[in-house]
């Protein structure tokens, strides 16, 4: 095995970490996938932003720049970090606000086209959230759930999905990253079957938008939902973003329908006439200093690559790993094996995860816990030395002990 000096040494996005907040203390950050730390250029780019454009512009700033800024942000992401040509991205709402707007826009679709469809198809080990609001939805248009029964290290196959779709399926919900087990599924093949069976497939990329490559567009995707406060780090809160293929952006109406997604949001008029294009998946008011946030990590992300990015999540994945076999005998992986098949966290499982986590809390060295027995490992690329791994694996063996 390579020493965390060598792994450093040769890593050629290493220079990186200095950009971040904080990144050159003692403290082992294992929870990038959950909240990335900030950029330095950030604080920067906020108290600018507060002088100048809101100080300084006031209210012109919306007619200057503002009101475009969910869809040119957009635009940045799709080319950056989704694979998607522009005009189909919008960046604001959060996350939980997309999955409700494309759910219910998807099943409203199929519902005036084609009635017999009544199932939404989604896995048990979906995100709280995507499963929530998918059970609302279809409590609300009289559907029901077509539940994947899924093991929690791993994901949705190719071959479980086959097995439940059908006739009746009107959309498909899935993550390209599971949250719990780090599990990559197979967006193109995956997205090939519900086409295949007539129906709309939304994906949920909160946890490989920055750390992943995805290609939207090639992989024929016709929604797509996802945040950015993990791999993307724009802060807490910060606004997430929704994907909508171009060919479906007038046939959808979207449900949530607010005074920013109006053909003249100005023209403030008695009734409601959906803007052209992405435009119209947006709603209310967009939270621009979460946007002016997320802007400096974006021009990281370009400059790194994505598929360097990628590698080194890979590598820094693989090392944890390697180290967690030798270090840690008790324990179980709960993730891909495979680093094809593992986005870029690591899951570890012990029945006394719970508890090792809080006494490392108390240590500096944050991982965080999902039930059943799982300590959680995010590794961000541009953030996380090969150094922080060991130091951080050697912390979980002693509080192990």
């Amino acid at each position: 095995m390579s020493t965390a000096t060598d792994l450093d040494a040769a890593d050629p996005l290493a220079h990186f970490r200095e950009r971040f907040v904080g990144a050159a203390s003692d403290l082992v950050y294992f929870d990038g996938n959950s909240l990335g730390r900030p950029v330095a250029a950030t604080a920067g780019r906020l108290g600018t932003f507060v002088e100048q454009e809101w100080g300084g512009r006031l209210i012109r700033g919306w007619d200057e720049r503002w009101m475009d800024l969910p869809t040119t942000l957009g635009d940045d992401l799709a080319r950056i970090c989704l694979g998607a040509a522009a005009g189909q991205t919008a960046a604001g709402d959060s996350t939980t606000v997309w999955l409700y707007k494309l759910m219910r826009a998807a099943v409203d679709h199929v519902a005036r086209t084609d009635p017999d469809r009544t199932e939404i198809v989604i896995d048990t080990d979906n995100f709280p959230t995507d499963r929530y609001v998918a059970e609302g939805i279809a409590a609300e248009r009289g559907l029901s759930l077509r539940w994947i029964e899924v093991d929690t290290s791993a994901g949705v196959t190719p071959e479980q999905l086959r097995e439940v779709v059908g006739e009746r399926t009107a959309l498909v919900v899935l993550n390209h990253v599971a949250y719990r087990s780090a599990w990559l599924a197979d967006a193109p093949e995956l997205t090939r079957i519900a086409h295949d069976a007539g129906a709309l497939v939304l994906w949920d990329l909160c946890h490989s938008a920055g750390a992943v490559e995805v290609e939207l567009d090639a992989w024929d995707v016709d929604l797509a939902v996802g945040c950015s406060y993990k791999y993307l780090n724009g802060g807490p809160g910060s606004p997430a973003f929704g994907y909508v293929a171009e060919r479906l952006q007038d046939e959808l109406t979207q449900p949530i329908q607010g005074w920013m997604g109006h053909a003249d949001p100005f023209l403030m008029g008695p009734g409601y006439t959906p803007a052209a294009g992405i435009r119209r998946f947006i709603s209310g008011t967009p939270p621009i200093l979460g946007m002016v946030a997320m802007q400096a990590m974006l021009e990281l992300v370009e400059q790194a690559g994505i598929e360097a990015i990628r590698a080194k999540s890979v590598a820094l994945t693989s090392y944890a790993v390697e180290l967690a076999d030798a270090a840690l005998p008790e324990v179980t992986l709960a993730s891909p094996r495979d680093p094809a098949r593992r986005g870029g966290h690591v899951t570890l499982h012990h029945d006394r995860m719970r508890e090792v986590t809080a006494r490392l809390w108390q240590r500096d060295v944050i991982p965080d816990y999902r039930d059943p027995g799982g300590l959680r490992i995010g590794l961000s690329p541009l953030s996380t030395s090969f150094d922080e791994v060991e130091r951080g694996i050697a912390a979980v063996a002693e509080a192990m002990r």
